[in-house]
């Protein structure tokens, strides 16, 4: 079974809830959960603590006893002692036991090859016995093609060809959770402005909209270029600016409201870090090269930083309300990795929806005025069908004047300058009309 819900749904409660019904009723004894991280396992513990049942960490031969309400493991860690967590689980009854997968989209099995990745094979392989496989996501496509372990495959005629789709049993799409005030709308602020370009050896330089740039290969090259902090007049830094003050309204009436930037890398991050630590603001730094980083991630929503900044590893799964301004600076343009990202900001906690009326105080999202990323927002609400085999998909023309396919420039370009100029407001468009006005 795979059920699909946009974050701030309620996956991992309903899921538990489930559970401990079905336990009730003598349908499970107990349950299997598998995640993709450290920090989700202990929020699945603290979730499932919160309605008396007991989940443990397994981590090795003996880490877990029998008589706990389920275990809990990452993938990568049942990957490694695939063989002992086998063996262990053979002490539970036959049939007992749900399997739950959650981000199942990681569990992807090529078509073709259907002993390829890792993850998914071994999320095969352990819930062989179950009773029920379980799957959970808010993410029902990827770049690379892949199906999921465990779902319905239906096919579909688009554009004149066959092709197979994944069926979610249950489908909740971030449009139907907006309207019921289970989560936050998002709006936008796309930073413009121009990218300059020169030739090496050249000395004409040629300057490119950011917002209108048509050409693939220079749209890639003004992004690259536009999450760059140079001086004041940058794009990278006057969104930052911009960030911050509407953090700074945002705390008129949510006071504990903080921030998050998605940077590039490590390096970008720091420097990021650093910028705003020099006016003033408390800043959580993580990234997956740091050993403490599940733990400060952890400590960031009952924390008094004001801004966390990170590569990717706050993309899914992870939970803080307080979170309302995202800044996108990475030059990652696919739409699952964007939404993944923005998506941060639309839980909102008990205490805030006792306050707030429905539709919910918006978040705010800053962004380069990127093309695709322009393109992404004015449809993060919608669903999109998981397609198994489609077709390629549409990339930005890359044409000349004169028509026939434009193969980029003579010689390398760089982009060698840019400047800020104006915002571009985005509002969610599929939202009812009478959330609009």
């Amino acid at each position: 079974m795979l059920i699909h819900a946009g974050p701030g749904a309620g996956k991992t409660l309903g899921a538990l809830l489930a559970f401990q019904a079905m336990q009730r009723e003598g349908r499970f004894s107990r349950v299997l959960v598998f995640c993709h991280r450290t920090s989700i396992l202990e929020q699945w513990q603290r979730a499932a603590e919160r309605l008396g049942l007991h989940l443990q960490p397994w981590n090795g031969p003996g880490s877990a006893p029998l008589q706990a309400d389920g275990w809990l493991v990452s993938y990568q860690g049942a990957g490694r002692q695939s063989e002992a967590l086998k063996a262990e689980l053979a002490l539970w009854s036959d049939g007992e036991h749900l399997a739950i997968a959650d981000e199942a989209h990681h569990l992807g099995v090529e078509p073709e090859e259907p002993e390829g990745p890792v993850w998914g094979r071994t999320f095969l392989d352990l819930s062989q016995r179950a009773r029920l496989r379980l799957g959970l996501t808010g993410t029902p496509f990827r770049a690379d093609n892949l199906a999921f372990c465990a779902a319905r495959r239906v096919e579909v005629e688009e554009a004149g060809e066959r092709m197979e789709q994944i069926q979610p049993d249950l489908s909740v799409e971030p449009r139907e959770l907006i309207a019921a005030g289970d989560v936050r709308p998002l709006e936008f602020r796309f930073q413009d402005g121009w990218v300059e370009h020169s030739q090496d050896g050249q000395p004409d330089r040629e300057v490119s909209p950011l917002s209108s740039e048509q050409r693939e290969s220079w749209r890639a090259r003004n992004l690259r270029r536009a999450i760059r902090l140079a001086d004041s007049s940058s794009i990278a830094l006057q969104l930052l600016l911009r960030a911050r003050t509407q953090l700074e309204r945002v705390r008129q009436h949510h006071p504990r409201a903080a921030g998050l930037v998605i940077a590039r890398d490590i390096d970008h991050a720091r420097t990021i870090s650093s910028l705003l630590e020099e006016q003033g603001d408390r800043v959580d730094l993580v990234h997956s090269q740091d050993p403490g980083a599940s733990d400060r991630l952890n400590r960031f929503e009952r924390g008094d930083a004001d801004w966390l900044v990170s590569i990717d590893m706050c993309a899914e799964g992870f939970d803080a309300p307080r979170l309302r301004v995202v800044a996108y600076l990475t030059t990652v343009a696919t739409r699952s990795r964007f939404i993944q990202g923005i998506t941060r900001a639309v839980r909102l906690c008990g205490e805030r929806a006792s306050k707030e009326a429905i539709p919910r105080d918006p978040s705010f999202v800053f962004a380069p005025a990127d093309p695709l990323l322009m393109q992404y927002a004015r449809n993060w609400s919608l669903t999109e069908p998981y397609r198994i085999a489609a077709p390629a998909e549409p990339r930005i023309a890359e044409e000349t004047g004169q028509g026939g396919a434009w193969r980029g420039p003579s010689l390398p370009l760089e982009a060698v300058g840019d400047g800020a100029g104006a915002v571009i407001r985005v509002r969610t468009p599929e939202l009812p009309k009478f959330l609009q006005r």
